[in-house]
């Protein structure tokens, strides 16, 4: 049977609608995806006085994000202090480096405490040295005041393989220690050099910030980690207990009303876009960063756990 002209130009009308509300459909599904996987670093201000909760959890790295928050609090009148939430094992040196300075500047502008939970070690510890009070739990871990390097060597695996790697550097200390070379006296004493100038300046910042004589903080000082009770008979925190005991002294010192609400604060990770990380994924980026995240110095404590 034949279909009239109105009857056909009915159905090719109806057809485009479709067509219109699929594609509709389809641009409000990419829409919310693109929404979902673009969120940019945001922060939201508190609108009335509040003491701020800054957490430090896992490992510590060179975090871009976590210094745009601390300065987001420091610029906040409404965050009359901060409690800096420590539960870490420690990190990269340079985070822990870069943290310690962020929160040194932080408690200059307003009162800060380090209030240290199951573990506060090494670059953990490191950062809570800027700020004004430490506060930490009986059975809280803490100390491990030191700087590693780790590598390892398998020539003798290689032989035993068949394999002979070649390497072709500018000079000998070029990529040392190398997996696949002997791993020299001359070649340990550079790395040595390294390890120790970082640990004569977390050695330096112990005692400045602790009052201590730099002698007895080399004592201490030899990769040890220690209880609560113990770090407060060695002086390196102030005081055992938590947030409570952190409001008493804020109330006692620093005149900060004991009543105010206290406040996660948190931004949001800036995350790559859908296409750019199913770029990533596939390019094995996504993988590489994080095998490099701990690539380099590392102030830790026990880095093979983690």
């Amino acid at each position: 049977m034949s279909l009239n002209a109105d009857i056909l130009l009915d159905r090719i009308r109806l057809k485009q609608q479709m067509n219109r509300w699929r594609l509709l459909a389809i641009v409000i599904v990419v829409l919310a995806a693109l929404f979902l996987f673009e969120k940019g670093t945001r922060y939201s201000p508190i609108k009335s006085d509040y003491i701020a909760r800054i957490s430090v959890e896992d490992v510590i790295s060179d975090d871009r994000d976590l210094s745009k928050l601390i300065k987001k609090v420091e610029e906040d009148s409404h965050a009359k202090a901060v409690f800096v939430w420590l539960d870490t094992p420690g990190g990269s040196a340079v985070g822990g480096q870069q943290l310690y300075l962020d929160l040194m500047h932080l408690s200059k502008v307003k009162p800060t405490v380090a209030v240290m939970r199951t573990m506060a070690t090494s670059a953990g510890y490191m950062a809570a040295l800027g700020t004004d009070h430490l506060v930490a739990r009986e059975g809280s871990i803490t100390g491990s005041i030191g700087v590693i390097m780790e590598a390892f060597e398998a020539t003798e695996l290689a032989k035993k393989l068949g394999v002979n790697p070649i390497t072709v550097k500018s000079g000998p200390y070029k990529a040392s220690p190398n997996p696949f070379e002997k791993y020299t006296p001359e070649q340990n004493a550079v790395i040595q050099a390294i390890i120790d100038d970082f640990f004569d300046w977390f050695v330096d910042i112990v005692a400045e910030r602790r009052g201590l004589p730099h002698d007895t903080v080399k004592k201490l000082a030899d990769g040890r980690i220690y209880t609560g009770r113990q770090a407060l008979k060695a002086k390196l925190i102030d005081e055992l207990g938590g947030e409570d005991e952190a409001r008493e002294w804020l109330k006692k010192t620093k005149r900060i009303d004991s009543s105010l609400d206290i406040e996660d604060v948190k931004i949001e990770k800036e995350t790559p876009g859908l296409f750019d990380q199913l770029s990533q994924l596939a390019n094995g980026k996504i993988g590489a960063h994080l095998l490099q995240k701990l690539d380099g110095l590392q102030a830790i404590w026990q880095p093979n756990s983690l």
